[in-house]
């Protein structure tokens, strides 16, 4: 729009100089830049809200083109997000939408998301959950998950969800003499769990959810799929419902 307004106007301003259709900026001379420059520039401070239409116009545009490489992205990874193999499921398991977190235990904002999508899925009661261990921020990030994943694939899932919601909550450092205190708490054998910490079939989910993380552009927590939509950062439990119910309509609309 701003473009075509901006050419415009310099057919004008230029008329002397050459046909409209022959107008090339390239081919102008210094003179006739200038002159288009001032044209163009004196027609906007006029008109300024032609320049916000423009950067609207702009925005919406990428944004779409932002959601369509999204939902391709998703597409191509769908197995590896949805169906992975090692990612603990909960929420309704049998739940009409997905959504999918990647998160870091040292996250402030994963922090506050937690209470956010923990109301969201009581409320809905109709969602399927999957965490994607992510630690990017640091040797603690990393300890939470390694003593995550361990718990997970020693003692199962439900105490993996324990785990989680207490390392979601858990105030101080994350050091192994904490999480093998949080292991006690929890009832589970804190050496076994530390050991399997360092060896290899916790490190392959690790590098799973890094490589992963990338194919999807997303480098930072929280990091949302829900559906068929990706949201990178953290939203209140109101916009994540909204996207659910976005997602369920374009379902049935399919």
């Amino acid at each position: 729009m701003l473009r075509t307004l901006m050419a415009a106007t310099a057919f004008a301003a230029l008329a002397s100089a050459a046909p409209a259709q022959d107008f090339d900026f390239s081919k102008m001379s210094e003179p006739q830049k200038t002159q288009f420059g001032d044209a163009v520039r004196d027609y906007l401070m006029a008109n300024p809200q032609v320049l916000v239409e423009a950067i609207n116009e702009l925005e919406t545009k990428q944004r779409a083109e932002q959601a369509d490489n999204d939902a391709q992205l998703i597409q191509t990874n769908s197995k590896d997000i949805f169906d992975d193999g090692h990612s603990w499921v909960g929420g309704n398991p049998d739940g009409d939408i997905t959504i999918v977190e990647f998160t870091d235990y040292k996250c402030t904002y994963c922090k506050k998301a937690f209470g956010e999508v923990n109301d969201l899925l009581k409320n809905d009661g109709n969602i399927r959950f999957i965490i994607k261990e992510f630690p990017i921020l640091g040797q603690q990030s990393e300890l939470g998950s390694r003593f995550a994943v361990a718990v997970q694939q020693l003692d199962g899932d439900a105490a993996y969800e324990k785990v989680h919601n207490a390392l979601m909550t858990m105030r101080g450092d994350l050091t192994v003499d904490s999480l093998s205190k949080l292991a006690k708490d929890q009832g589970l054998d804190a050496d076994a769990i530390v050991k399997r910490m360092n060896e290899d079939s916790v490190t392959e989910v690790l590098r799973a959810n890094y490589q992963l993380a990338q194919r999807m552009a997303i480098s930072g927590t929280p990091g949302f799929v829900i559906g068929d939509q990706l949201l990178r950062g953290y939203a209140p439990e109101a916009a994540m419902a909204q996207i659910v119910a976005e997602e369920r309509k374009a379902t049935a609309a399919k």
